[in-house]
């Protein structure tokens, strides 16, 4: 399955994953416990674009779970409470208007085209509620750039004010951004270990020094 640029994406994430998933699985229940869920609430309707083997969609608590993705493998890597579409995120097929309360997005935006971000900004616009958030965590080209490049499917470099910039456009206020929050990948300068990783997320003065991801919070603009 190709996303923008005619990158095989299936076959990537493969490649790219494998021998990490175990790792990925629990990092994420981790991230999802101990910082994301204080932004979801329980009753939520949640949207995940660009999920890919789900693993914030498997591990946040919400009512109602949609997962978004052009690879195929999603349907594989799903929970069983996760409605997996299979549809480019700048033209979703199948979900109503203003039908989520969240809509949340990890290491994806990078990936488009500055055209295709533009498209799917104002999708997610389209699917949140009056009331909704959209959360973005994405790597930051201002803290990471020795390293962005590394990652063959990467198209669009983005900084924390650069993506304002484009959320503003689209019809986003966006009320809070820390521009310095995770390491860029689970390859860099920390080990993969989860009770440093709980460590982290309780120091953050380590997150100034280590932190090459941003993380946004924009809502929709009245």
């Amino acid at each position: 399955m190709n996303a923008a640029g005619g990158v095989d994406v299936q076959s990537i994430y493969e490649r790219r994953f494998a021998d990490s998933l175990a790792f990925r699985q629990q990092m994420w229940d981790v991230l999802c416990r101990e910082f994301f869920q204080a932004h979801v609430a329980p009753e939520s309707t949640v949207v995940e674009i660009g999920a890919g083997y789900c693993e914030f969609i498997n591990h946040i608590r919400a009512a109602r779970k949609v997962a978004v993705d052009l690879n195929p493998d999603t349907r594989r890597h799903a929970g069983p409470d996760v409605r997996v579409i299979l549809s480019s995120t700048s033209r979703i097929e199948g979900l109503e208007d203003g039908v989520a309360d969240v809509v949340f997005a990890s290491n994806f935006l990078e990936h488009l085209t500055r055209e295709d971000i533009l498209a799917t900004l104002r999708e997610v616009r389209r699917v949140l509620k009056p009331s909704g958030r959209f959360l973005v965590l994405q790597p930051n080209i201002r803290y990471c750039k020795e390293d962005y490049w590394q990652f063959f499917d990467h198209i669009t470099p983005l900084c924390e004010r650069s993506l304002t910039e484009a959320l503003e456009t689209t019809g986003f206020d966006v009320p809070y951004v820390l521009g310095r929050f995770l390491p860029f990948t689970t390859q860099g300068r920390l080990p993969n270990s989860i009770l440093l990783l709980k460590l982290y997320l309780k120091l953050r003065p380590a997150w100034r020094v280590f932190g090459q991801q941003s993380f946004f919070i924009a809502t929709p603009r009245a």
